[in-house]
């Protein structure tokens, strides 16, 4: 029988992020239409008064100005951001999905051939994480939630990620984990 959750953990204050995704969009749409504006007044008035230094200032705020909306542009799914777990028989597949529309695979992992997982609020991650030459991954959105985490090492270097779990996946993890590998102290 096989063991299998699916599960995708949202930001819990959505207004805020509802709002900076609209005030990003309104942004992009000012720059834009300033750069445009001012990019065809700074061609009218090179083509008949030439070119000078004087107009220098006046092309970087333009460029600035159209860089800001190309930026926006690229980056505004990014607002609304979230994490999906996906676990099958003891591996777990990350994801970042931006606005509901690009996903992008962060990875997966066997959660057999970790060294250690737990709470963050436990003393084992305290002890994990201080270590030296530890790389820590954030794969959650709310500060404020029950944290997991798991220690490895691959490749020679330790790496701690930290997730945001459902009760449902923690139970799965547990049992899959093996013996000693889940740690509260």
């Amino acid at each position: 029988m096989d063991m299998f959750h699916e599960e995708v953990v949202v930001k819990r204050n959505q207004g805020a992020q509802s709002i900076l995704y609209i005030l990003a969009l309104i942004a992009m749409a000012v720059c834009a239409a300033y750069g445009l504006f001012m990019f065809n007044i700074l061609i009218m008035v090179i083509t008949s008064q030439g070119f000078s230094t004087g107009l220098l200032p006046d092309i970087l705020i333009v460029l600035l100005a159209i860089a800001a909306a190309v930026m926006l542009f690229l980056y505004r799914d990014r607002i609304k951001m979230e994490y999906e777990y996906t676990f099958t028989n003891g591996i777990i597949d990350f994801a970042q999905v931006y606005n509901n529309k690009k996903r992008k695979n962060l990875g997966s992992m066997n959660v057999r051939n970790v060294e250690a997982c737990g709470p963050v609020s436990s003393g084992s991650f305290k002890r994990y994480s201080t270590m030296p030459g530890v790389k820590m991954i954030n794969w959650f959105l709310n500060r404020d939630a029950e944290l997991f985490y798991f220690y490895f090492v691959k490749d020679n270097a330790k790496k701690i990620i930290v997730i945001e779990p459902s009760d449902t996946l923690l139970d799965m993890i547990k049992r899959t984990v093996g013996a000693g590998k889940y740690q509260v102290n």
